[in-house]
């Protein structure tokens, strides 16, 4: 992030708001012309700071309100079971995100589904019968306050 420059910072503020902005309007918006905008997003791409471009989609109106979130205890946490657990848990499409955590768990899942019973579904065929999973723990959302899925610049 140091060797990000205002103008840089402002390309990637206008882009975390609108991914769809033309390199004419993200121009207009960070004071530059067209060519120098858009020298600096393929520069933003090339060194990574910019991965991709995504629809964020309502979850809401797709049917599926419901959050949960998992706290997952593994019964091994050697290298060869964790990389079992990650790839086998990229699989299960209900698992919106999944964190290696330190402390009292070892990973915590953001699971979203269309209603309680379907996510008792997903944790009885999906999440309990992930490699060397022992147990979980389970916490359901009731109101999302604060819920984004950019960085802030």
């Amino acid at each position: 992030m140091d060797d990000l420059d205002a103008i840089d910072r402002k390309i990637l503020s206008a882009l975390t708001e609108n991914a769809r902005l033309s390199i004419v309007d993200l121009a207009r918006r960070v004071g530059l012309s067209k060519t120098p905008v858009a020298a600096r997003v393929k520069a933003l791409e090339e060194r990574g700071v910019i991965v991709g471009y995504r629809a964020i989609l309502d979850p809401e109106k797709l049917g599926l309100p419901h959050v949960a979130y998992v706290e997952v205890r593994l019964l091994d946490t050697r290298q060869k079971a964790l990389t079992e657990f990650n790839e086998a848990v990229r699989r299960v499409p209900e698992i919106e995100e999944c964190y290696m955590i330190a402390g009292g768990f070892d990973y915590l899942l953001k699971v979203r589904s269309r209603d309680i019973a379907d996510y008792r579904r997903v944790l009885g065929e999906e999440i309990s019968s992930l490699p060397h999973v022992s147990s979980s723990s389970t916490y359901i959302a009731m109101e999302a306050v604060v819920e984004q899925s950019y960085v802030t610049i």
